[in-house]
């Protein structure tokens, strides 16, 4: 069927909205009609050039809900009109990782940056394949994906806002309950408030952290971590440093989490220097793939038993904390309403990465409907 979704031509490009072929679903796959998509910094890192992918045209986006329109034959566990949150990272639930509790790691999101071996989406007017963003294309009316990739979720929840924790909210969340370990009474700086780095903030409070520090350059977003329950807003590392130390008998913080848009070296430097021993870095955001070389002192990473941590999907499993954080919504100990910034249609997804590089969201998000 004809549908339009959001490419990338080339890399650096601009987004077009185009008309695309998508195939019927094939056995283990579902069609899904989006209903809104989130515009997360991942994405762009595609239109700019920082993660280079196997073949364009691309379609973009991966943090997205709709509605199953199609099952594929012999295809289990979902039916024609359920409710689904989109996850990025497929979970095949057999492979080591899916074994040992650690869905993100999923073998088969090794290949989420690969077109499938039979394309599902086409150009209308040429035939040409066209690449899926982690093998889901958010920002593509309908979209047919893996059943892997989808976790059916209850129909009273809204779909605007239940699409924010298939990235967004999860990343933040986890990389402040699972990769930094936060505890009751901790000291967390946060670098860098947006999409991700206000849900750290989130995942810092619900964990019983006492200071939370949020660090960010722009106004805005240091008001909306105060909001979101941050202590203190300062718009420079070395502001929130000395902060830390203050509260920490001189020690620094207990754990540092980047969630900045584009990582440079710099930011792990200055997050690596404000931590106590035995403290963490976490590291969620993406910079360009070329990019290596940390200035991390070596004798603190060893004597002062330093940890640094990547953390991708803030250590969640899709198909468990996918429907714990929405369960948390329901409940009122999990703020998504207030997250969502701005929306937008489709054909102004330009001008919502735009709102992004400006720092005037903390998330946008597509509404098909």
């Amino acid at each position: 069927m004809r549908t339009k979704g959001a490419i990338i031509r080339n890399a650096p490009g601009p987004y077009e909205v185009v008309d695309l072929e998508v195939e019927d679903p094939r056995e283990g796959e579902i069609q899904v009609r989006m209903v809104a998509a989130g515009l997360c910094h991942s994405d762009d890192h595609i239109a700019v050039g920082d993660s280079p992918v196997a073949i364009y045209p691309f379609a973009v986006g991966h943090e997205g809900a709709g509605v199953v329109t199609k099952v594929g034959p012999g295809t289990t566990g979902l039916s024609e009109g359920d409710n689904v949150v989109l996850s990025f990272l497929p979970a095949c639930g057999r492979c080591r990782w899916c074994a040992s509790g650690m869905q993100n790691l999923c073998d088969d999101g090794a290949l989420v940056w690969m077109p499938p071996v039979t394309p599902r989406l086409r150009m209308a007017d040429s035939g040409a394949p066209v690449g899926q963003m982690c093998g889901v294309s958010a920002f593509t009316e309908t979209t047919t994906i893996s059943a892997r990739s989808a976790v059916k979720i209850p129909k009273d929840i809204p779909l605007d806002k239940a699409c924010l924790v298939g990235c967004g909210v999860a990343t933040g969340w986890g990389a402040s309950v699972n990769s930094a370990r936060v505890r009751p009474g901790h000291v967390v700086i946060v670098m860098g408030i947006g999409g991700i780095g206000i849900n750290a903030v989130q995942g810092a409070v619900h964990a019983g952290a006492t200071t939370i520090i949020a660090v960010d350059p722009i106004a805005f977003k240091r008001e909306q971590a105060k909001q979101f329950g941050a202590t203190h807003a300062f718009a420079t590392m070395d502001e929130a440093r000395q902060l830390a130390r203050q509260f920490s008998n001189g020690q620094g913080a207990d754990s540092a989490i980047v969630t900045v848009g584009v990582v440079r070296a710099e930011h792990i430097g200055q997050a690596f220097s404000a931590i106590r021993k035995g403290g963490t870095v976490v590291v969620t955001g993406l910079g360009n793939n070329a990019d290596s070389g940390i200035p991390v002192n070596l004798a603190e990473l060893t004597l002062y038993q330093k940890r640094l941590q990547g953390s991708l999907f803030g250590e969640c499993n899709p198909t468990w904390d996918i429907l714990n954080l929405l369960d948390m919504y329901r409940a009122g100990a999990l703020r998504l309403d207030e997250i969502v910034t701005r929306t937008y249609r489709l054909d102004e997804i330009g001008q919502g990465y735009e709102d992004m590089h400006a720092g005037v969201n903390l998330r946008g998000v597509i509404l098909f409907e």
